[in-house]
């Protein structure tokens, strides 16, 4: 999908691109749908139409791009306006969200007073849900909304409008309307492994045959994770579901960032981004670098 997407993309050969002009307002970098269908159709050998259809609707619906006023993403061919999603939200390069990230992406459109970025009825519901399940930590949800609204406030119109309807199509998705098909429940990695059989299989080999002289990835990820799990390594502060110790719920309500924590941060950047205070901390320094707009 993304080959197509580079050569749909293309400045000489791919789907032009324009801005249109609508009353009192520009509507920037978009297509129809009718121009996918009709460059599939010419660049990939695609004579039914159908085909080309449901080609693009797939496409759609794994977010490569996406309609600009409507949340669920399909493709159709008529004179609805798409916009291609920016590399950095492709499903291949992305995490897997959180629902405290989805929370401060709620929340973060309320405080934007547009009607571009009102809530869609699912959402708004969405929100009140997790408004409910993260009671304890709404106000650190809200001061993470806040700031990545201050943030937005400071880009450029344009920019703006671009980024806040690549960042809903992320979000639809990743939460799409209720009845619509969850892509993400398919491991993209699983699937880009597959694609290269011999590659996986040398690389299995590879690790067999030298299981005696090197450790694989996985033991060492296993060791170097070994402290942080119970089964192997007790556990300070104890459990306070098996003790009458609740000094674990108190660190874990302290914003404070303990010693063991900080060194499984050292692990890797996604250790950084799953915890809470990392992510304060995180966007803490980004701040004072004057480089919070780094976390779109």
């Amino acid at each position: 999908m993304e080959d197509i997407i580079a050569r749909m993309q293309d400045e000489k050969n791919g789907i032009p691109i324009r801005t249109v002009k609508s009353f009192l307002s520009k509507i920037p970098s978009v297509f129809s749908g009718s121009d996918i269908v009709q460059w599939m159709q010419k660049n990939l050998n695609i004579e039914d139409q159908v085909e080309a259809l449901h080609l693009g609707t797939l496409m759609a619906a794994h977010g490569y791009f996406f309609p600009i006023s409507d949340h669920v993403l399909t493709l159709k061919e008529d004179g609805t306006f798409y916009r291609f999603q920016t590399p950095y939200f492709w499903p291949s390069n992305c995490w897997e969200p959180e629902n405290t990230d989805y929370a401060v992406y709620l929340c973060k459109r309320t405080m934007q007073n547009k009607a571009r970025l009102e809530l869609a009825d699912y959402e708004a519901e969405s929100l009140a849900r997790l408004q409910r399940a993260f009671a304890r930590k709404w106000e650190f949800i809200f001061m993470q909304a806040e700031a990545q609204a201050k943030v937005d406030k400071k880009r450029d119109k344009i920019e703006r409008k671009i980024l806040d309807s690549q960042e809903r199509a992320f979000w639809d998705v990743h939460r799409p309307v209720p009845g619509c098909v969850n892509t993400t429940e398919a491991d993209i990695k699983k699937s880009s492994r597959m694609k290269q059989p011999h590659k996986t299989r040398k690389v299995n080999t590879h690790t067999h045959t030298h299981t005696h002289t090197h450790s694989s990835p996985q033991a060492e990820k296993d060791n170097q994770y070994i402290e942080y799990d119970p089964f192997f390594t007790t556990p300070e502060p104890s459990n306070p579901w098996i003790s009458d110790d609740v000094t674990s719920w108190e660190l874990e309500a302290c914003k404070e960032a303990g010693q063991q924590r900080v060194k499984r941060w050292a692990f890797c950047f996604d250790e950084v981004m799953k915890d809470p205070v990392g992510r304060e901390q995180f966007l803490k320094f980004l701040e004072s670098e004057f480089s919070s707009e780094n976390l779109r």
